[in-house]
């Protein structure tokens, strides 16, 4: 089956094709992991799943999307995000951070507060940053322009990020550039307005996002996977698409990214993309096959048959899970029963097997 077909990229093996997907909990103080982030993501690690990422990691105290979010911006950040990786990593799994910064999307409340942008008495701050001083509605903040020493100072962000991000044990990163956030944000005409070297043609928006990659590079070991998500479209005329997608795809291939993850929409609130099962594989499938690049499949993978179609049909290399882990956090053990795999279950839970 190919759900359970392990999966070697650079010097890591994974024991199978699912991946936990960054998943944000809202519920840091001051970036700090805690027992919750221990129990939630430890628990999809003992459920069977191959890689188990972080929620959305900010780089910077800025780059937050709430003053909830996981921070990696000091290095005292380090201990209890070790704790965190080591308990994944003794299950089996493969530990994975995404490093983030939100942009224009930063400085909200957490969804169960309303989501809307939090005050600075609510934790929140001002100014946030954008390529262009375009909100993303009319309730959020106008972001300030980042000029070019404000973009090298957060890419340079990325580098020590990705250095405490390795010495607390994590193995595989991910750099989050869909959903609206800054590197999205950089490469979209809808969002990006600018017209130095960082705005305009395709080569200047994507721009950003090449730096960050060499950025992480640098430090990263070559023995290590490297993974960029995406949002393959913004389902807008003007915006960035599936063409300018396979086009980045293939310009980070050669900078050292081993997969992509392909997401969309998230850039417009006012823009709904069309949800249904496997609604976005489409995107993987064609980033695959047209860069010759790995790919993860996201979005509303629910059934065990529906992953085995999508990865046995060559349309990713692996499924990036969401809200049917956080539903079922053992996914992973009974889409192998229904599958016909034995897969192993933790030894504490082998009574409950058969």
């Amino acid at each position: 089956m190919h759900v359970f077909t392990p999966l070697k990229i650079r010097d890591l093996t994974f024991r199978n094709r699912i991946v936990v997907s960054p998943m944000c909990q809202y519920s840091s103080i001051d970036g700090f992991a805690n027992d919750w982030r221990l129990v939630h993501l430890g628990t999809r690690a003992v459920g069977g799943a191959a890689l188990v990422f972080t929620e959305a990691t900010a780089v910077t105290p800025d780059g937050r999307i709430s003053p909830g979010d996981l921070g990696i911006w000091k290095d005292e950040h380090i201990e209890t995000l070790g704790r965190i990786a080591r308990f994944i990593e003794q299950q089996g799994a493969v530990a994975g951070m995404q490093l983030a910064h939100a942009g224009r999307k930063a400085s909200t409340a957490a969804p169960w507060l309303g989501g809307q942008p939090a005050s600075e008495s609510d934790g929140g701050w001002r100014p946030i940053f954008a390529p262009s001083a375009i909100s993303f509605s009319d309730k959020h903040q106008t972001p300030q322009a980042l000029d070019e020493a404000g973009i090298r100072s957060i890419v340079h962000a990325f580098g020590p990020a990705a250095g405490r991000a390795l010495q607390a044990g994590f193995r595989v990163l991910e750099i989050h550039s869909a959903h609206g956030y800054l590197l999205h944000s950089f490469l979209s005409p809808l969002t990006n307005h600018r017209n130095d070297a960082y705005g305009g043609s395709f080569e200047n928006r994507s721009r950003m996002v090449r730096e960050v990659v060499g950025e992480i590079r640098s430090v990263w070991p070559e023995r290590y996977p490297l993974f960029l998500r995406i949002s393959a479209t913004d389902y807008a005329e003007g915006g960035w698409d599936i063409e300018q997608s396979v086009e980045l795809a293939r310009q980070v291939k050669r900078l050292g990214v081993d997969l992509v993850d392909c997401s969309s929409g998230g850039l417009l609130p006012h823009v709904i993309p069309p949800f249904g099962p496997g609604y976005q594989s489409a995107f993987a499938e064609r980033i695959k096959k047209e860069a010759a690049i790995l790919t993860g499949a996201v979005g509303m993978i629910i059934a065990a048959e529906q992953a085995e179609h999508t990865l046995r049909t060559g349309q990713a290399d692996v499924v990036v899970m969401a809200r049917e882990l956080l539903r079922h956090p053992y996914w992973p053990l009974e889409a192998a029963r229904r599958l016909g795999v034995d897969a192993p279950w933790p030894k504490q839970y082998l009574r409950a097997k058969q």
